[in-house]
This record gives structure tokens, C-alpha cells and sequence, in this order.
């Protein structure tokens, strides 16, 4: 009996372990120094630097704050978590300011204020609206404080998390004058969770969303969801996929919403839904969803009107129609402006928007990148005020390397935002590694010359060249039940660069990706530089080794390995004897005439346009000369290789990690980048292999010869 007893003992022990080390959360709870990743950028790990430590906690002798709303509520619980991580200590919280040092986080109505700096405060923040905030050093009451001052509390929230990370990246507070605001309104994660809790393309587990156990069960992982996305400005949560599944405006589940956008509030996040157009049919037993029809709005009026009386700021509705199978206006032979200003209306006396995608394509269609711009460019200034049009990055899909869509600078009298992608879909979902701020900082600042030279793509769609009414950014997030949100670490970089470019977009991909390996994993400098290396080989590697030089769409129907051989592939290489590439200049598709000019002429022009999207506007000889002095052929495996070598670079960069960072997440990495190099191998041998057998080229000798034959690829499925 004493040895059941001492053996169940043994067992309830390691238990206990096992779930101390799973439960360490993104709260900051002093558990065992296991790494799973959950906390993300709000680790909040102990300053080791000893001057900076003494200088933080002499700002902290007290904060002065008022927690009457659910956002103060979180601002002292954020302080709470972070000051006992960064400085081991539990801040005192006082209404007045009665000492030096202390930390005062208000509007400029505290009555911890003297009038005359009230007034100052005003004016300053005249021009930081209801998100932004000023952080400063004050004479207060003749105290030396440190002020966070804002037009709202969510302003402050974002005061908040804006001096955390300071802290966490080893800033110096002593002269702080810093003004924030967002350059968009709508910073939204688009999420394409199903009501089965599937994910389309997620790779990180089921769904966030427990429907099973909402409302009623308020799963911890929501407010962490919460904290870590307005820690980064994000503002908006589409909860749900927009190949859209008419039940999740039912009432069956719009209390369990209502849950989530209660948990939300208070930081500062609005509630989105996306929608099935055809609902008024599927839900109402209609006979028709036709935009026009008076039944049909009436419909929609009372739907709204249900919603908002469960969330009274639902922000508005995310739609996908007539695409990809998905109901739309079309049916009734009417345009995407009829069908979203039907739901623009339903919304607008609640203040709601539509968030109408622009990503549309047809069977038929000769050259399906040029199908957005012709369908909706004629309906320019056709749709009401509260919609705004949600156009993918490039004019494809979120491939590795496109040109930016054309439609950006195209609709001058139509609100435009973009719509980025943070899930690695074509992008070796979970098992790569990669960073994609460059990938987004690219197509930001790219110059679209809509109002002349410098008229950047970011310029349009933070409205300052068109004055739209609504501007924003759109990503798609996919974070999942797995512990660390995302299943490969690195892909919370992305998440994090997303928010960030979401609140400005002039801000420097490489110091935004500084700024996270600081929060996530280390300040030390060694380690930073050899992940900064990493990250800023990754994204460049991932074109290399997939499609370089303009190449698109070239993988399997699940969007992981290499197919070119594959019927949808060909539709967009065009490989034969002759050459490769997808001719859409002025003989051929003319999609470079969607561009302004000088662009499209230069991107009509074999000698002017860059090379790296060379394929994608021109089919090329095999053996036409690149500016390297290689032929085609020998430039298109020299980048293959080149993406393979980076690869293996990355490898050697980590390695060094070794001892420097966690055991947890060094092994995790070590083990994904060898599946990432065995892939990149993969995608190599059977893209050369397979383009070889129309160039009838040999692969120079110099280079790393296919281990396998192109059959052998070819019997690969996933």
C-alpha cells in the first residue's frame, strides 16, 4: 500500500511540474523559466542592465491614475505585470502626486493638474486625435513627473504599452518627449476561423474562439489575445472566416460574440464580422438576396439592428463576394457598389462600416490579375461613405514577390485599405522561418506616381493623397490554440511588424524587428545582431528558393511544395522551349498598362523593368542576357541555389545561438530550419529539374546537383 501511495505521490509531482511549466502565461506570473513562447513581446523579463534598472525604478516611486473605466482597469493591471517582470517591483498607485518620480497617466482633465499646464496639455494634444498620446518628462506641482497624457484612456492604454517598451529595449527615460498617433483609423486582424474551430490557413491549432464554452467560460486567452494585439495598436478583430458561414450572425451565437467583444472593449478592440451575402436566403427563407430588393433590406435593417442591440460597437462587416465560389451581387446582375452600399446602409445609423474585398476572379479570365482593377475601377465613387474597399497587397494573392496592386492610387473617390498577410500560406506555413516586415515595408513604400512621383502606397491608403473618409490596414493573423499563438516562433515577428506599420507605416523594418527580438527574446547585443541577420536573410531566402525573378504560383493545391508541372501552375509560368514567363505587357495581357506612368512603361520595357519581376510582366528567352552577364537559365538556377545557400546560412547564424537564449526555443527553431532547408532543397531540384526539361540546359556543374529525379518530385504530394 505505501508504495501505491509513494508512487501516486511521484506521479501527482511531476504533474504539478509538467502544468507549472505549461501555465507560465502571457500575465507574467512568476513560474519556472520554461520558454513556450506564449507571452510573445510581452515577456517583461528582468533589466539586467544596473543603471538602466535604477533609472526606471526612480520614475516608478508612485503612479496617479483614476481606474474608473474597464481601460484604466487594464492600464494598472498591464503596470502590475510589467513592473514586477521589468523592475521587481509593485508599483504604488496614488490619486495625487505628493513626490519626484512619479508617473502620471492622464487626460488633461486630471485634478492632478494645475490649469495652466491643463491648457498646455490641450493644445498638444490637439493633433494626436483619440488614439495617439504624448509621454514626457513635466514639472508637475513642482514634482518631476513623467507624463502619459492622451484625449481618451485607450490613448493612454497605448501610452502605456509605448513606455513598457521603451523599458523592454533598453531605452533611457531621462528625456522623454515623444508624440504617437496612428497614420490609419482601422488596424484590423482578419482571422479565417470557421465555426467547427478549423482555421483556413492556420497552422497553429483550432481556433482561439471556443464555441462550446462561450459565454459562459472566458477562456484566460482572450484578454491575453486582447493585451498583446492593442500593445501593438491593433484596434479591430475579424472573428471569423470570410468564406463566411451564415450562422455566426444567428442568435445562437451572437451572445458568445458579445462575450468576446466585452473582454475586448476595454483595450481599446472592435468587434467585425464577416459575412455570407447570400444570408437573407439561407437565414430568413427569402427567395432571393438581390441587393435592390426591398425585402432584402429590410432584412438586413432588422439583422443589424439584432446585432447591435447584442454588441452596441460592432464595428461593422467584413465581406467576400463573387469570388471563389462565394455569393455576391453578380447573381442578380448587379455591381459590388450595390451590394455594399445595401449593408453600408443597414450599418450607418449605427455607426457601423463595410469592409468590402476586393479580391475577385473569374474562371474565364485570360489573365486573372487584372480582373480586380477592370471590375472595379468603372465603380469608382459609386460606394457610400462607411465603405471602404480591402485590396490585397499585390494584384494576385499574398504571393512571395508581386507588384503592388494597381488599384492602390486607381480609385481616388473610394476609400482603399490594404489587406496583408501574416500566416505563412505560400510561405512554408509553420515550418519556415520568416520575417515579413521588409515584405510589407516593400509594398508600402513603393511609389504608385497616382499624384505624381513620390506618391507612395501608404500615402493612399492613410489618405493623405485622396482625403478618404476611412483608411486602414487588413491582416490576416491565424493565430491558434498553440501554445506560442503561431506554431513557428518567428511568425509572431510578422504579427508583431504588422502592428506596428499599421500604426505608422514610415516606421524601418529592420529597427521594428530590433525592437521584437528584444521583447521576445534577449537584449544582449550578440544575440540580437545574429537574429537581426536572420531575419533580414529570411525574406529574400523565401523568394530565392520558391519563385525568384518574378515567378508566381507555382506550388501544390495546399500551397506548401513545388508544383510547376501542375495545370494551375502553367497558367502562370507559361514555360516552353522558347522561354518563360507570363507576357502582360502591351502584346500580351497589358496589365502593365493598370499602372501609371513612368511605371508602366517601365514595366513594359525588358531593359527597365527590375528584375525581380521580370517573369511575372514578360515571357523570356532561355538564354536572354541579365544585366549579370548570365542567360535566363543560368540566373534562374543561380537564384534557386542562391536561396538554399541563405538558408544554410540562417542555419550556421542560429547555431551560434546555442547557450544564449532558452533551450526551449533554440531546439524548436533548430528543428524547423532543417526541415526549412530539406524543403528548400525540395523546391530547388524540382523547379530546375522540371523548368530544364523545356529550357534543355545542363545546370552548370559548379552548382549543387538534384539529388532525385524530376518523377521523384513529382510523387511528393504535400
Amino acid at each position: 500500500m505505501t508504495v501505491v501511495v509513494n508512487l501516486l505521490r511521484f506521479k501527482l509531482m511531476i504533474f504539478s511540474i509538467v502544468m507549472l511549466f505549461i501555465a507560465r502565461d502571457v500575465q507574467g506570473n512568476n513560474l519556472p523559466s520554461f520558454e513556450d513562447g506564449h507571452r510573445m513581446w510581452l515577456r517583461y523579463e528582468t533589466v539586467k542592465n544596473i543603471e538602466l534598472l535604477e533609472q526606471y525604478k526612480s520614475r516608478f516611486a508612485s503612479v496617479v491614475l483614476n481606474d474608473n473605466s474597464g481601460t484604466m482597469s487594464a492600464i494598472k493591471k498591464e503596470l502590475k505585470i510589467g513592473l514586477k517582470g521589468l523592475l521587481s517591483i509593485a508599483p504604488q498607485f496614488r490619486r495625487t502626486i505628493d513626490r519626484d518620480g512619479a508617473i502620471l497617466i492622464s487626460t488633461p482633465e486630471s485634478p492632478a493638474l494645475k490649469t495652466s499646464l491643463k491648457k498646455v496639455l490641450i493644445k498638444e494634444l490637439k493633433s494626436v486625435g483619440n488614439e495617439g498620446f504624448i509621454l514626457q518628462k513635466r514639472s508637475v506641482n513642482g514634482y518631476d513627473t513623467t507624463i502619459i497624457s492622451a484625449n481618451t484612456d485607450i490613448g493612454l492604454l497605448y501610452g502605456t504599452f509605448h513606455l513598457l517598451r521603451l523599458m523592454q529595449t533598453g531605452k533611457s527615460l531621462s528625456r522623454l518627449n515623444i508624440k504617437e498617433f496612428p497614420e490609419v483609423q482601422l488596424r484590423v486582424a482578419n482571422h479565417w476561423d470557421n465555426i467547427d474551430r478549423s482555421v483556413e490557413r492556420g497552422y497553429a491549432g483550432l481556433s482561439l474562439w471556443d464555441w462550446k464554452t462561450l459565454p459562459n467560460y472566458k477562456d484566460p486567452r482572450y484578454t491575453d489575445y486582447a493585451r498583446l494585439s492593442s500593445s501593438v495598436g491593433i484596434n479591430g478583430v475579424v472573428i471569423n472566416n470570410v468564406n463566411a458561414n451564415a450562422e455566426f450572425i444567428t442568435s445562437r451565437y451572437l451572445d458568445r460574440i458579445a462575450t468576446l467583444a466585452n473582454i475586448f472593449r476595454p483595450y481599446g478592440i472592435k468587434i467585425y464580422l464577416s459575412i455570407n451575402f447570400n444570408s437573407p436566403q439561407l437565414l430568413g427563407n427569402l427567395n432571393t438576396a438581390d441587393p435592390l430588393d426591398e425585402d432584402v433590406r429590410e432584412w438586413w435593417r432588422s439583422k443589424v439592428q439584432e446585432i447591435y442591440n447584442k454588441i452596441p460597437d460592432m464595428g461593422g462587416f467584413l465581406v467576400k463576394a463573387d469570388s471563389e465560389g462565394q455569393p455576391g451581387p453578380n447573381t442578380y446582375g448587379r455591381t459590388h457598389s450595390d451590394g455594399a452600399n445595401l449593408l453600408a446602409d443597414a450599418l450607418k445609423p449605427h455607426g457601423g462600416i463595410v469592409m468590402w474585398r476586393a479580391f475577385v476572379y473569374g474562371e474565364k479570365q485570360e489573365d486573372r490579375i487584372r480582373e480586380a482593377y477592370d471590375e472595379f475601377v468603372p465603380l469608382d465613387g459609386e460606394f457610400n461613405d462607411n465603405v471602404i474597399l480591402q485590396v490585397k497587397k499585390g494584384p494576385l494573392d499574398f504571393m512571395p514577390m508581386e507588384p503592388f496592386s494597381p488599384l492602390f492610387g486607381a480609385m481616388p473617390n473610394t476609400n482603399t485599405m490594404i489587406e496583408f498577410q501574416v500566416t505563412q500560406e505560400y510561405l512554408g506555413n509553420a515550418n519556415h522561418l520568416l520575417y515579413k516586415g521588409k515584405m510589407y515595408n516593400k509594398i508600402l513604400m513603393s511609389d504608385t506616381y497616382a499624384h505624381g512621383k513620390g506618391t507612395l502606397v501608404g500615402d493612399i491608403i492613410s489618405g493623405k493623397i485622396f482625403k478618404y473618409n476611412l483608411t486602414g490596414m487588413a491582416g490576416v493573423i491565424n493565430p491558434g490554440t498553440a501554445r506560442n499563438w503561431t506554431g513557428h516562433p518567428f511568425v509572431q515577428s510578422s504579427w508583431y511588424a504588422f502592428g506596428r506599420l499599421a500604426w505608422n507605416y514610415q516606421l524601418d523594418p529592420d529597427k521594428i524587428a530590433r525592437e521584437w527580438i528584444q521583447m521576445t527574446f534577449s537584449n544582449e547585443e550578440k544575440v540580437v545582431e545574429k537574429i537581426q541577420k536572420i531575419m533580414s536573410i529570411s525574406s529574400e531566402a523565401a523568394v530565392n528558393y520558391r519563385e525568384p525573378l518574378g515567378l508566381t504560383h507555382i506550388g501544390t493545391g495546399s500551397h506548401y511544395g513545388p508544383a510547376p508541372w501542375s495545370k494551375r501552375s502553367q497558367i502562370f509560368h507559361h514555360a516552353d522551349e522558347v522561354g518563360i514567363g507570363f507576357n502582360r505587357s502591351t502584346s500580351g495581357s497589358s496589365a502593365v498598362s493598370q499602372y501609371h506612368e513612368p511605371l508602366a512603361s517601365e514595366f513594359n520595357n525588358l531593359s527597365t523593368i527590375p528584375e525581380e519581376l521580370l517573369l511575372w510582366f514578360h515571357h523570356v528567352r532561355w538564354d536572354y542576357t541579365m544585366k549579370s552577364g548570365n542567360s535566363l537559365w543560368e540566373e534562374l538556377v543561380n537564384h534557386y541555389h542562391v536561396g538554399v545557400n541563405q538558408v544554410r546560412e540562417m542555419q550556421e547564424l542560429w547555431d551560434f545561438l546555442e547557450n544564449e537564449i532558452d533551450t526551449e526555443r533554440f531546439n524548436h527553431v533548430k528543428s524547423l530550419l532543417e526541415i526549412q532547408e530539406r524543403d528548400a532543397v525540395r523546391w530547388r531540384d524540382a523547379c530546375l529539374l522540371y523548368f530544364q526539361s523545356f529550357s534543355r540546359k545542363e545546370i552548370p556543374k559548379r552548382y549543387e546537383q538534384p539529388k532525385h529525379s524530376l518523377q521523384y518530385y513529382k510523387s511528393l504530394k504535400e
